[in-house]
C-alpha cells in the first residue's frame, strides 16, 4: 500500500501541473517534444489532436504512469520524479487501458481500489448501480465487454473524489447512455473544484473547457479563441 507522509499531504498554493521542456522519447522515437504547460487548479483543459500526435503519452506522464526522458515538472506541487506515490494519490487516470483485474469480480476491483486509496468500501454497490453494473457486480472482469470495462472504470470516479481528473478519449467505447454518465461525473467534478484534463474528439458539455491545447507531433500549443 501507498505510505503517506503528513507534511506532504497539502500544497493547495500550488498549480495543479506544471510541465518546462518535458521531452518523452520511445526508443529513437519522440512521443513528446519540449512541452512546456501551466494548469491551473480548477481549470478544464481540452486537448485535441490527431490519432499518435503524443496526447495519451502526456496525459499517461502527468498521472506518472510513465516518466520524462527529458525535462522537469510537478503535479499539485509534487515532483514528477521523485513523488510519484504522492501524484497518484490525487489524480485518476481513465485512459484506452482501464487497469482492472481480470480474476477479480466486478465489486471486487471496486473493493480493491478502495482499500489501495482509503476509501469507504461501503460505496461501491451505489457506483455499480450508477454504471448500470449492478446486475454483474459478482462476476469476473474477463468475461466482460470493452464496454462493461469502461463502465467499471468509470465507477472508480464514482467512489474517488481525485484532484486532478485525466481523461483520455473517455467516449471510447461507450453507448449514448454511458457517454452522459462521463458528462454527469465530469460535471459533479468541476463542480467540486477538481481540475480536468481530458483528450478527445467529441464535445464534452459536462465541463465546458476553460481553454484548449493542440498537440500534433509531439508539440503542444494553445488554440487561441
Amino acid at each position: 500500500m501507498l505510505s503517506r507522509r503528513p507534511e506532504q499531504e497539502d500544497r493547495t498554493g500550488s498549480p495543479a501541473v506544471v510541465l518546462s521542456g518535458v521531452t518523452r522519447v520511445f526508443g529513437v522515437t519522440p512521443a513528446l517534444v519540449r512541452v512546456d504547460l501551466r494548469v491551473e487548479r480548477g481549470e478544464s483543459v481540452l486537448v485535441r489532436g490527431p490519432n499518435g500526435a503524443g496526447k495519451s503519452t502526456l496525459l499517461r506522464l502527468i498521472a506518472t504512469a510513465i516518466s520524462p526522458t527529458y525535462g522537469t515538472g510537478s503535479v499539485l506541487g509534487f515532483d514528477l520524479a521523485r513523488e510519484r506515490d504522492e501524484v497518484r494519490r490525487r489524480t485518476e487516470l481513465l485512459g484506452h487501458r482501464t487497469r482492472l483485474y481480470e480474476d477479480l469480480t466486478a465489486a471486487e476491483n471496486l473493493r480493491f481500489f478502495c482499500t489501495l486509496y482509503g476509501l469507504d468500501a461501503e460505496a461501491v454497490p451505489a457506483a455499480l448501480q450508477r454504471v448500470g453494473l449492478a446486475e454483474v457486480a459478482g462476476e469476473r472482469v474477463r468475461g466482460f465487454s470493452q464496454g462493461m470495462r469502461q463502465r467499471l472504470a468509470l465507477a472508480r470516479l464514482a467512489v474517488r473524489e481525485a484532484e486532478l481528473l485525466l481523461l483520455d478519449e473517455p467516449y471510447g467505447g461507450l453507448d449514448a447512455g454511458a457517454k452522459t454518465l462521463v458528462d454527469d461525473l465530469v460535471a459533479e467534478a468541476a463542480i467540486r473544484g477538481a481540475t480536468l484534463i481530458l483528450a478527445t474528439h467529441e464535445a464534452a458539455p459536462g465541463a465546458p473547457a476553460t481553454r484548449t491545447l493542440l498537440v500534433e507531433e509531439g508539440r503542444a500549443s494553445e488554440v487561441r479563441p
